[in-house]
Parts: structure tokens; sequence; C-alpha cells
């Protein structure tokens, strides 16, 4: 259920400013937009793996924290961020 190294390194490259920049909200919003989908399907194939329901739950949240202090930090680039992602109309 981990991302791969290839999956991470590209969202990376794709939304940080350089290949070592992991802690910059958009690459962590896109990491963890990655792993949503991925325990997504997952609790959708195993129903009752509570464990992995649970960390889908914590990760929306953690997700949803970071997109808000992204939405006050900059608003056009949140947009663009939401659009990029596919997260909403």
């Amino acid at each position: 259920m981990a991302l791969t190294k290839e999956t991470t390194a590209s969202l990376i490259a794709k939304f940080g400013a350089n290949d070592k920049d992991t802690g910059n909200s958009k690459v962590q919003i896109a990491l963890l937009t990655e792993r949503i989908k991925e325990l997504t399907a997952h609790c959708k194939a195993f129903p009752k793996d509570t464990n992995a329901s649970r960390a889908l739950l914590k990760d929306v949240g953690h997700r949803r924290k970071l997109m808000k202090y992204y939405q006050r930090k900059d608003l056009e680039a949140y947009r663009q961020l939401v659009k990029d992602l596919g997260l909403r109309k």
C-alpha cells in the first residue's frame, strides 16, 4: 500500500521546486492524494480491514488541513492544485 519510489519521485518532480523539495505543501498534498487513492481501492477490495480504513480517514484529515492552509496562503495556486489533482469540480 505504500507509494513506490517511482511514483513518489514523479510527484515530487511535478509539484516540487526541485527533486529534494519534499516539504512543500503542494508536494505533500499530491503524495497524500495518491496514497488516498490507493487506500480507497484497498478498502473497497477488503472492507473488513479496519486498520486501512483508519489510515484512510487520518490521511484525508491530514490532507484537508494542508489544503486549508494552502488555500489561506495562496488562493490562485490552491485553485490550480485542485484542478491539477482533480479533487473538485
